[in-house]
């Protein structure tokens, strides 16, 4: 239904300017509109992150960042032991809803109304 890209190996994604133009079909938006409530919700989100905040989104799932201490790791190539430090990274958990469906199958699948 939307354009998605191949990669070499069959495996499908969207990009954000697919995500736009979904948007912009579905809820009837001039394309620059819809292309700014996609950089915001993205940009909203990012900063959350940033800040520490945890993101719900019910049926969907959930963001919070993962904290990392320091640790000693090795250089692969040479062995040599390399100090990495602290750092957090973002991390998505699946909701129930979105795991089910998903598992249902593309076929299952029927959009809400908004």
């Amino acid at each position: 239904m939307y354009p998605y890209y191949e990669l070499g190996l069959g495996e499908q994604f969207m990009t954000k300017a697919d995500l736009i133009a979904a948007l912009e079909a579905q809820a009837s938006l001039p394309r620059k509109h819809a292309e700014a409530v996609v950089n915001v919700c993205f940009e909203t989100m990012i900063m959350s992150l940033y800040s520490d905040d945890r993101i719900e989104i019910r049926g969907i799932g959930s963001f919070a960042n993962r904290n990392y201490k320091a640790y000693e790791g090795r250089n692969p190539k040479t062995g040599k032991i390399v100090k990495v430090k602290p750092k957090k990274v973002p991390f998505f958990k699946a909701g129930k809803e979105l795991k089910e469906l998903v598992d249902a199958g593309k076929d299952k699948y029927v959009i809400r109304e908004a």
